[in-house]
């Protein structure tokens, strides 16, 4: 049945409009101006109704961590903890772990986007092909270089989207190739990769960054590093956590300055702690707590983060200094260019009626594929 979105700020193109109504039919947006007679009108009441926002990194939420059991219940309230702050789509994240459980998590995303679980569309395999020395919370005795056998896990999904965080100095610029030409996006992280290394990767068909500036090579005044070689390629892109405590603002901002801005995505990077009851949990073994807001290890290493997507907004308004409808681009329309879902990431004829009403801070309403979510 088709339905019509009235009286509401409707994001389109880049502005506010508050003179059109949005018409969905099946998951589809079929017409953006006046709603036709005799289709039911849901009244938006002056809310702002934006794309659905897009998260590229999910470990967990609402007290379930996506490595600890790799299912697709633990998707589905993943992506209920997360629907509440505004993310319609994201890719359930398995930090290093061993090969089968990377098997099962992906076995997981196929069965989830099989049976309709809402916003799921793809999976992100964040290791173990990833650098010791910049590994971070990532367990070391996971870690391990790419060969033929993590190759064939790797493009084993069979439905949706796989995204690939390594660390190019793990993987050959041939085995990054035969990824990309088995559809898989690869992005360079948790790297101690050399300027050169990280090129010769982005000539092999890397077109991302995990968590800028996080668990990798540093910009020096005579070894540009894995960060020189992001903020030097004006095509990829970079994920930010913007939290205010992975990153300092001052960074960030100086890194926006550097290429377009829509080459930048927000993710949350998020826990179970995101949408959830529970300030603590264990991590392959470790415990993690939540401290004045930051995830962290006994040891003071952060672990992923407590943020959504729609505070990952806020901060990026507040912190970056961008406006509010750039902030919502860098949650939507660059995540879905990056992860080549063309049919997301905007409120737009022939699009996805994945949206969002936001009144005040609050996500009052949810649609995804043009089904209401029940937040």
């Amino acid at each position: 049945m088709a339905f019509a979105l009235i009286n509401g700020r409707v994001l389109v193109d880049g502005a506010f409009r508050d003179d059109v109504a949005v018409t969905v039919e099946g998951p589809n947006i079929v017409a953006i101006g006046n709603a036709d007679a005799g289709v039911e009108r849901i009244d938006l009441d002056g809310a702002m109704l934006l794309p659905g926002f897009v998260d590229s990194q999910v470990n967990g939420g609402g007290d379930v961590l996506f490595n600890a059991e790799p299912t697709v219940e633990t998707i589905a309230a993943m992506g209920q903890a997360h629907a509440r702050y505004g993310t319609t789509g994201f890719l359930p994240t398995l930090i290093s772990d061993d090969l089968e459980v990377v098997r099962q998590g992906i076995a997981a995303v196929d069965d989830a986007i099989a049976a309709g679980v809402p916003g799921v569309l793809g999976i992100h395999i964040e290791g173990p092909f990833i650098s010791l020395e910049r590994k971070g919370i990532h367990s070391a005795s996971h870690i391990r270089a790419l060969d033929d056998a993590g190759l064939e896990v790797l493009t084993s999904l069979k439905r949706g989207r796989t995204l690939v965080t390594l660390a190019p100095e793990r993987a050959t610029p041939g085995f990054i190739r035969s990824l990309t030409q088995a559809g898989v996006i690869v992005a360079a992280g948790h790297t101690n990769g050399t300027y050169a290394q990280v090129t010769a990767a982005i000539h092999a068909g890397l077109t991302g960054f995990t968590h800028l500036f996080n668990a990798m090579s540093p910009l020096t005044s005579r070894e540009p590093g894995a960060v020189g070689a992001a903020l030097d390629s004006l095509e990829t892109f970079c994920a930010i956590i913007v939290d205010g405590f992975h990153v300092s603002p001052v960074t960030m901002r100086l890194a926006i300055r550097c290429k377009a801005h829509d080459r930048f995505m927000l993710v949350t990077d998020a826990m179970p702690t995101t949408g959830g009851s529970q300030r603590s949990f264990s991590l392959q073994g470790r415990r993690i707590e939540a401290q004045d807001g930051r995830l962290v290890a006994d040891d003071g290493t952060l672990a992923g983060s407590d943020l959504n997507m729609l505070q990952a907004v806020t901060n990026a308004v507040e912190m970056l200094q961008v406006p509010f409808e750039q902030a919502v681009s860098m949650a939507t329309a660059a995540p879905c260019a990056f992860l080549q879902l063309s049919a997301y990431g905007h409120i737009a004829v022939g699009k996805r009626a994945s949206m969002i009403a936001v009144r005040d801070g609050t996500v009052e309403r949810s649609w995804v594929d043009g089904s209401s979510l029940q937040l």
